[in-house]
């Protein structure tokens, strides 16, 4: 059995992972799915953060035993494992990227959105809007935001899910990830690509991996499987949890 660190995507929390965490239990295995700081339950604190502080909090959390932890990140969070990966690769058993940005050394998620891959600002995009400081970026478009995230998902569940999103920091669009070959590099990783998803397209998906050849997997669905499949997602990662060797 594992220990599994779940980390939540852009204006999300660690309640959008409420239907894996508990499965993922029943299954024998040790399951976290913490807020970042800023965001979900923490976001009433007005506390905006930066990738480098998510990164240590989240290496700190897989740090904290000597067991070392499967970090699984969904969208925005790829660049969160990442960076955690990198502070602490002896604490990282493996990566998972759930339809999630992973980029190379020094490339930040604008780059990537900038892809030609990455449908170019659709979805998404058109529903966000920078607050008055500058600091977050508030999703306010209520339809887009539901095709873009949830689309195969049941109605009333991401209805639900929608009224919980919060402010995300606007620093980490622009944020170089800082990643190295002799750190990062050494831990092994796997992808799973989304293949309905509407927010980080397939294609973008693929055109990430290409770059960073690792074990892939696929699931039929939006780009929240943790409510549109949560079933399948469950024994994707109970599989990868026994999963051995290194990427490539």
């Amino acid at each position: 059995m594992a220990r599994f660190i779940l980390v939540h995507g852009a204006w999300h929390g660690g309640w959008c992972w409420e239907e894996i965490a508990p499965r993922l239990q029943a299954l024998g295995h040790e399951v976290s799915a913490p807020d970042l700081p800023g965001m979900g339950a923490d976001a009433a604190s007005g506390h905006v953060a930066t990738l480098d502080e998510w990164g240590m909090f989240i290496a700190g959390m897989a740090s904290a035993r000597d067991e070392p932890a499967i970090l699984v990140g969904h969208s925005r969070g790829g660049i969160v494992v990442s960076r955690a990966a990198e502070i602490a690769p002896g604490a990282v058993r493996r990566l998972v990227y759930l339809a999630a940005i992973m980029p190379i050394p020094g490339e930040s998620m604008a780059d990537i959105f900038e892809r030609p891959e990455s449908g170019h600002g659709s979805g998404i995009a058109t529903a966000v809007s920078v607050s008055g400081d500058g600091n977050t970026m508030i999703l306010h478009g209520r339809e887009a935001a539901l095709a873009a995230f949830y689309g195969m998902t049941p109605p009333d569940r991401a209805e639900a899910a929608y009224t919980r999103l919060t402010p995300e920091p606007t620093s980490m669009r622009a944020a170089p990830v800082n990643l190295s070959e002799s750190r990062y590099g050494t831990v092994p990783r796997n992808y799973i690509y989304c293949e309905k998803d509407q927010s980080v397209l397939p294609e973008l998906q693929r055109y990430m991996v290409s770059r960073q050849p690792c074990d892939t997997y696929v699931l039929e669905t939006d780009h929240s499987p943790f409510y549109s499949a949560p079933d399948e997602l469950t024994a994707m990662l109970h599989d990868l949890a026994a999963a051995e060797g290194q990427p490539g």
